[in-house]
């Protein structure tokens, strides 16, 4: 019988994670893992607390208790330089509105997380045209955020959120403020580059399809999992 291939190495464990505000429960003993190259959906109402769990698996935000690492590096109990130094070089981070940096051009706006991680002109270079070339914007390397697209600064932001080449990869609502051709596509991408590069994904959204691209979805309710779904058809 062929070898059983060696499982990918887990890039990502959450363990009873809790959070409140203001005394209001949040996040209630919220637990997972994810391994490399594998992609989870956070589905669930407004309000469920997708977003404050993408912000604690990022170091945005600190739970008030449980257990986040990644690669084994646990972050909650992080300094704060510490935690910039993991959201710069090992967390990729892709929003609904693209927050794309006005002034500077796409192909700056991709090299910027390159530039605060000290990498050399050359590499930086390199690296912005590798990632341009795989988003399909070669051409629009100049451009400002004010003259693409909704569906190009998307894919801007992608690029941008994968120049350090992260162990994770957190994405909020990436198709929300995209029509649905649009949408399609950033989500083809996504897919295709979490399968190029082993980067772990994990998704907040309300979209069917958006969860369609996942392995996994945590389906959540009032700061818990209610329930945890493998999707048809996807490897697990």
């Amino acid at each position: 019988m062929p070898a059983t291939p060696d499982p990918a190495p887990v890039v990502l464990v959450a363990r009873d994670v809790s959070k409140s505000y203001d005394g209001r429960p949040v996040l209630r003993g919220i637990s997972f893992e994810l391994r490399a190259g594998q992609r989870l959906a956070l589905v669930g109402p407004s309000g469920s607390g997708k977003t404050t769990l993408l912000n604690c698996l990022g170091g945005v935000d600190r739970p008030d208790s449980g257990h986040i690492a990644i690669h084994g590096d646990a972050i909650e109990t992080m300094s704060p330089d510490a935690l910039a130094r993991l959201r710069r070089t090992r967390v990729g981070t892709i929003f609904q509105f693209f927050h794309l940096l006005p002034t500077l051009t796409a192909a700056e706006n991709v090299e910027f997380p390159l530039q605060l991680r000290g990498e050399t002109v050359a590499i930086r270079a390199a690296r912005v045209r590798e990632l341009l070339a795989r988003v399909g914007l070669t051409a629009r390397a100049d451009a400002l955020p004010s003259q693409l697209s909704g569906g190009e600064m998307q894919r801007i932001a992608i690029a941008r959120a994968l120049a350090n080449r992260p162990d994770l990869l957190l994405a909020d609502e990436p198709t929300g403020n995209l029509d649905s051709t649009n949408g399609a596509n950033i989500l083809a991408l996504l897919r295709e580059l979490s399968d190029e590069t082993g980067t772990a994904l994990v998704l907040v959204t309300h979209s069917r399809e958006a969860t369609g691209i996942c392995h996994r979805a945590l389906h959540l309710r009032d700061g818990i999992v209610v329930r945890e779904e493998t999707l048809p058809g996807q490897p697990v």
